[in-house]
């Protein structure tokens, strides 16, 4: 008998659920890997699923969402040796599966620490809620790859928003393997698209997209490139997180930062009653 083939994988994008192979047919070769390479018309489709599926992720329970991202953690730690195998340390893997979990305990318990009732003068209720701010843009880290992915997504996700992510371009395996995870976690399709490829290509069209609500800049190593991609954010008043210094510790404790950044607070008079 002849010696079998093993088949073998291309790593495409993850865009409203699905897996995508590039518009453009491109692929790029990577960690010994075919990985699809994201064009600025990818780009753009990302921000339209990640656009359609902000109603219902927005307009679920902060229980139910949290309940979702508890069951990424659940399946991300059935599949650690699978990241294993691809490169990833096993304490990343196991810091990535406790961070969901961090945040998926903190998505009913967040209004509570960021809105309130605040106290005025006159015979009225007035009550401060966090809202999402929408669709979000993040560039993700380049190292650690999967817990820095994880750290950028999870508190965006948690508090409503959706996501179109530009993965590391030197390191994309772990980011697809957790697209694969997130389509079997109960995650509506389009709350995480995923663009692997050069962030040179697919971040100026998500930074100047009108339909972009805000921009995380945490894997932008180049200064002149973070200055352009705030220079394009500014046409629709994006609300911009600068890139994460140099020197900045991924595994340290997370805190609430990048949760509160990409929220918006409602504010709601109400008269009391005489």
């Amino acid at each position: 008998m002849s010696e079998r083939v093993a088949v073998r994988k291309t790593y495409k994008l993850f865009i409203g659920g699905k897996f995508p192979r590039s518009e453009s047919g491109r692929t790029y070769l990577v960690q010994d890997s075919n990985v699809s390479l994201a064009s600025r018309k990818d780009a753009r489709d990302a921000v339209v699923a990640a656009r359609a599926a902000v109603k219902g992720w927005a307009g679920a329970t902060a229980y139910n969402r949290g309940q979702i991202l508890y069951r990424v953690a659940e399946m991300l730690e059935g599949r650690r040796e699978q990241f294993v195998a691809l490169g990833v340390p096993a304490d990343e893997v196991d810091a990535a599966v406790d961070r969901w979990v961090w945040y998926a305990g903190w998505a009913d318990k967040l209004p509570q620490v960021y809105g309130g009732a605040n106290p005025v003068a006159g015979p009225y209720f007035n009550l401060s809620a966090p809202e999402p701010t929408g669709v979000v843009a993040v560039v993700a880290p380049e190292s650690p790859a999967l817990l820095g992915l994880v750290s950028v997504v999870a508190p965006a996700i948690v508090t409503g928003n959706t996501v179109v992510v530009a993965a590391s371009p030197v390191a994309p395996l772990a980011a697809v393997t957790l697209a694969e995870v997130l389509a079997t976690s109960d995650l509506p399709g389009g709350v995480v698209n995923l663009l692997t490829g050069r962030i040179t290509e697919t971040a100026p069209t998500l930074a100047a997209h009108l339909d972009v609500n805000a921009i995380d800049l945490a894997g932008v190593v180049d200064t002149d490139l973070a200055t352009d991609l705030e220079a394009r954010a500014a046409e629709n008043l994006k609300r911009v997180l600068r890139p994460a210094p140099a020197d900045h510790d991924w595994t340290g404790d997370p805190g609430l930062t990048r949760m509160t950044a990409l929220l918006e607070t409602k504010t709601v008079w109400h008269p009391k009653g005489v």
